[in-house]
C-alpha cells in the first residue's frame, strides 16, 4: 500500500466508474475530470489530518488493485471509519483482506484509535465477509437510512474495538 499520486487518476477512474465496483460504493465517476475530486479528497484527508487512504498495488507497484483507507477521524473519540474497494479481476484472492488488515494496524498503532467502524449496504455480502474475517462485529442495521439510485437502502454497522 502507498499514498495516492496524480498518476493514479486513471486507475481510480477505472475502478470508480466500473459498475461492479460501484454497485455498493457511495461514490462513482463518469469522467477523468470528475475523478480528480477523489484524488484531491485523498490528499485533503492527510493534509487536514482527518484520515488516510492508500492505493493498493502489487509489491513492485506495477499493478493497481484498488484502495483502502480510514476517514471521518474523530480524535476525541479515537475512532475512524474504514472504507475499501477492489478491481473485480482481483476479487477472491485475499488482497483486500490483507490490505484492510494493514489499514487496521495503522489505525490502532499509528493513529491511536480505539474503534474502527464500517458501514456496509445490507446486500454487500463480499464486504461483510471481509469484515467478519477480520473480527469486526455487526452492531446494528440502520434501516432504509439512505437513498441510492432513487431507492432507500439499509446500512449495517460493523466495528472493531481495541481492548
Amino acid at each position: 500500500m502507498r499514498q495516492f499520486t496524480e498518476s493514479d487518476l486513471e486507475n481510480v477512474y477505472l475502478g470508480l466508474s466500473n459498475p461492479e465496483v460501484i454497485k455498493y460504493y457511495g461514490v462513482h465517476f463518469t469522467t477523468l475530470d470528475e475523478t480528480r475530486k477523489q484524488i484531491d479528497w485523498f490528499a485533503e484527508l492527510e493534509k487536514g489530518e482527518t484520515g488516510i487512504w492508500w492505493a493498493v498495488c502489487s509489491a513492485d507497484n506495477s499493478m493497481f488493485y484498488g484502495s483502502a483507507g480510514l476517514y471521518y477521524l474523530n480524535r476525541e473519540l479515537k475512532k475512524a471509519e474504514l472504507g475499501f474497494w477492489l478491481m473485480p479481476e482481483f476479487w477472491g484472492k485475499g488482497i483486500i483482506t490483507e490490505s484492510v488488515q494493514l489499514a487496521i494496524e495503522y489505525g490502532f498503532k499509528k493513529m491511536h484509535l480505539k474503534r474502527i467502524e464500517a458501514e456496509v449496504e445490507t446486500e454487500n455480502v463480499m464486504s461483510k465477509k471481509v469484515l467478519k474475517k477480520l473480527q469486526f462485529v455487526h452492531e446494528s442495521t440502520k434501516k432504509e437510512c439512505e437513498i441510492k439510485n432513487g431507492y432507500f437502502i439499509s446500512l449495517e454497522v460493523y466495528a472493531l474495538v481495541m481492548s
